[in-house]
């Protein structure tokens, strides 16, 4: 026959030892933290995990998905331009969405009337992107690329969060910053295809 006042009183010695442990920890880890003058989270870590959100920021991990943008190649800051974007308009990414979220409008040639390889018009609604990173991974042409801006709230839906082509286009230097890996990894293959 068990005591179970005897088990109860071990569970609880055992949570008040995490209560006591998280604040030492803690009160250890922002100190060295301010001197440091860096925020840390690791959940393999002991203590208390408080962010001051938004004057303390963790960093976001480079395979962190929120939204997809399109990227065409330039500086930061400079405005898109149909030669050097990468979109094609070929519709893979429109085609594996899986809630059918993204809509283009290929271009036409003014002079003849035929399609020509650019999207005139892009469109996705973020309310129903489910950010799972399929228009992404399917892109032949690397056009379209998951992005990490999460702070999207806003107090109506019908115009705010449907993203035209113009708020969709971020620079390649603006993707090579966020993703430092992923930029490497991507220009050694196409430096590779270029030597063959």
């Amino acid at each position: 026959m068990r005591i179970y006042g005897l088990e109860l009183l071990r569970g609880l010695s055992v949570t008040l030892g995490h209560f006591i442990a998280s604040y030492t920890e803690g009160f250890k880890r922002t100190f060295a933290n301010r001197l440091r003058g860096q925020v840390r989270q690791d959940p393999s870590e002991r203590g208390i995990f408080t962010v001051q959100y938004p004057e303390e920021r963790l960093r976001v991990p480079e395979r962190f998905r929120v939204l997809p943008v399109l990227i065409f190649n330039g500086k930061e800051g400079e405005k898109w331009t149909p030669a050097a974007e990468r979109c094609t308009a070929c519709g893979i990414c429109a085609k594996v969405c899986p809630p059918q979220c993204i809509w283009i409008v290929q271009a036409k040639d003014p002079a003849s009337g035929k399609p020509t390889p650019k999207a005139s018009e892009f469109f996705i609604d973020v309310d129903v992107c489910m950010n799972c990173g399929l228009c992404a991974e399917f892109c032949p042409f690397d056009a379209i690329k998951m992005d990490h801006t999460f702070e999207l709230g806003g107090q109506e839906r019908k115009v705010s969060h449907i993203f035209d082509i113009d708020k969709l286009h971020v620079s390649t230097e603006y993707y090579a910053k966020t993703h430092p890996k992923a930029w490497a990894q991507e220009e050694e293959a196409r430096r590779k295809k270029a030597v063959k």
